[in-house]
């Protein structure tokens, strides 16, 4: 059973965070599957994800090599079949059975957004009231802290 890890974007921009967290989950083993909210937002990510140090391989959904990639980018409909690890960023959707399914969800979201924040209450609240388990972490301090945590015993 996985958990749904929310990162509040305060110090770092979105695509410095994403890149962190896909090199992390590209360590553990996990095949990620990248959740945005509009094509314009995958576009961009795909942009930022090559500029990165390092190197992170991914293609962006609805290509003819989906399978073959260990990072996906797309929107609520990018597939999850053989993914291990869900990001959402900017609001897209995430549902409590998903969390169950995967290792890991990350939802992504930037603090000094007042629309990106109630967007990312709700879906702690709609995750926790269903039983998730869930931590919220904060870079306030300049550097990440778990904050809170719900829905049973925290993964290791």
């Amino acid at each position: 059973m996985g958990a749904a890890y929310f990162y509040h974007l305060t110090q770092r921009p979105m695509e410095d965070t994403l890149a962190m967290l896909l090199g992390k989950a590209r360590q553990a083993g996990w095949r990620v599957a990248v959740r945005a909210t509009s094509e314009a937002r995958v576009v961009w990510l795909d942009q930022q994800l090559w500029q990165v140090p390092g190197f992170l391989a991914h293609g962006c959904a609805r290509g003819t090599q989906d399978a073959d990639q260990p990072i996906l980018l797309g929107l609520a409909d990018v597939p999850t079949g053989d993914r291990t690890c869900i990001m959402s960023v900017d609001g897209a959707a995430v549902a409590a059975e998903e969390v169950a399914a995967m290792d890991r969800v990350c939802v992504l979201f930037d603090g000094n957004d007042t629309d990106g924040l109630a967007q990312a209450r709700l879906q702690w609240k709609t995750l926790k009231d269903a039983g998730a388990a869930a931590q919220y972490w904060s870079e306030a301090s300049g550097r990440w802290e778990r904050m809170a945590q719900t829905g049973g015993e925290a993964p290791r």
